[in-house]
């Protein structure tokens, strides 16, 4: 019965078309990055935190709440940095890595980029594996990650 299919990222054959709007609503308005922060906690004093967002404005959340139901994982907060909008942000976003290479990535290799975001996206999914393997806990890999995120 189709009504006993699960839904989310990982049965995506009984809606043609949905992967091809996610794409594009993220190569237009989401991030793949992993910013470096000073961490006195971190044993090399600085910590690596990936993190995939979109953002949106506050009347167009009903977006953002489907890519959390769609992805099944990250959650959806509230910037309140208006710059020049008249609402707050809105911002879809995973920060766990688990759910990072268990969700986000596999469905971005199943379903590529078409924008530059394709390239931001292979960055980022060469520095969760780094971090998978513990590299970032080093001074040579910390340094090789650095190398990337500032490219």
């Amino acid at each position: 019965m189709a009504g006993d299919n699960p839904s989310g990222a990982g049965n995506q054959q009984e809606r043609p078309g949905l992967e091809g709007w996610i794409v594009g609503f993220v190569d237009g308005e989401g991030c793949f990055s992993c910013p470096i922060h000073r961490s006195p906690k971190m044993k090399l004093g600085w910590q690596v935190q990936p993190r995939f967002a979109v953002v949106q404005s506050e009347r167009s959340v009903s977006a953002l709440e489907f890519l959390l139901e769609f992805f099944g994982c990250g959650r959806i907060y509230r910037n309140r940095r208006h710059d020049n909008h008249r609402e707050d942000i809105m911002v879809y976003g995973v920060f766990n890595q688990h759910e990072l290479r268990q969700r986000i990535v596999p469905f971005f290799e199943a379903n590529p980029l078409r924008t530059v975001k394709r390239e931001e996206f292979e960055k980022f999914t060469w520095i969760l594996e780094m971090m998978e393997h513990r590299l970032h806990l080093t001074v040579p890999g910390l340094a090789r990650i650095a190398g990337v995120v500032q490219r």
